[in-house]
């Protein structure tokens, strides 16, 4: 079957990634490489399809696999628990049809980015998706053509400079947030980024964030199927 003949690399298993990952093997990819250095938290639960009481303390990228596996047992699956560097950009890229950025850490995201422009890797990124409510505004478009968000800005400003044009597609949303006041209720303690440096995590509604790992996921199916078209079937059911 088509997509089970497809490579799909996903760089961040968290609240958008994980959703992403779901999707993509309940679709039917036949080859998923899953790359995050971190460990389940207590504060994941409210938003990452892996975080259970029962998965605390595990890499993600050990429950990510087991859960795939779980969905699709035939699924080849190649998992990474290690930190994003320009240095490990090729176990993403190596004979990937497509990429999924899921990760938030700016420097890295336009890194990768970046370097699968120039590499001629087709990729699709995500953008900020903390603080939003209202999961009827999240949208796909060129990463060029997105508006209303302070890290798509940050990125194109980033991706300009390392001479990168329009062709990475996106999920984003443009409502506005007011990142000046933050509820205390909403704000999680730090925890690990991508770099591997402490920073401050803002909430995340997990309505939204899965929403964002949906349309992740549908933008890299449309990219693999023939006309970019989707027909309703799921090849992970239609395997019976």
């Amino acid at each position: 079957m088509l997509l089970s003949g497809k490579t799909v690399s996903i760089a961040g298993i968290g609240a958008v990634g994980g959703f992403a990952v779901e999707m993509l093997a309940r679709c039917g990819i036949g080859h998923i490489r899953i790359l995050d250095f971190d460990t389940v938290s207590e504060t994941n639960i409210n938003r990452q399809i892996i975080a259970l009481h029962s998965t605390i303390g595990m890499l993600k990228t050990d429950v990510m696999k087991k859960r795939i596996l779980d969905i699709n047992p035939d699924c080849h699956v190649e998992a990474f628990p290690e930190v994003l560097t320009d240095e490990n950009h090729y176990k993403l890229f190596d004979g990937a049809d497509i990429v999924l950025d899921c990760i938030d850490s700016v420097g890295a995201k336009i890194s990768l980015l970046s370097d699968a422009y120039h590499s001629g890797i087709p990729i699709v990124s995500s953008m900020g998706a903390a603080l939003r409510r209202n999961a009827s505004l999240v949208r796909t478009a060129d990463i060029m053509d997105t508006w209303g968000c302070p890290l798509a800005r940050q990125i194109r400003s980033g991706l300009r400079k390392q001479g990168v044009g329009k062709g990475i597609e996106s999920v984003f949303s443009p409502e506005k947030v007011d990142f000046n006041y933050i509820d205390p209720d909403e704000d999680e303690e730090a925890e690990t980024a991508e770099s591997g440096r402490k920073r401050r995590v803002l909430g995340s509604l997990p309505i939204v964030t899965a929403v964002f790992g949906e349309l992740m996921a549908d933008l890299a199916l449309r990219k693999l199927l023939p006309n970019g078209t989707l027909d309703g079937r799921a090849e992970g059911n239609a395997r019976k």
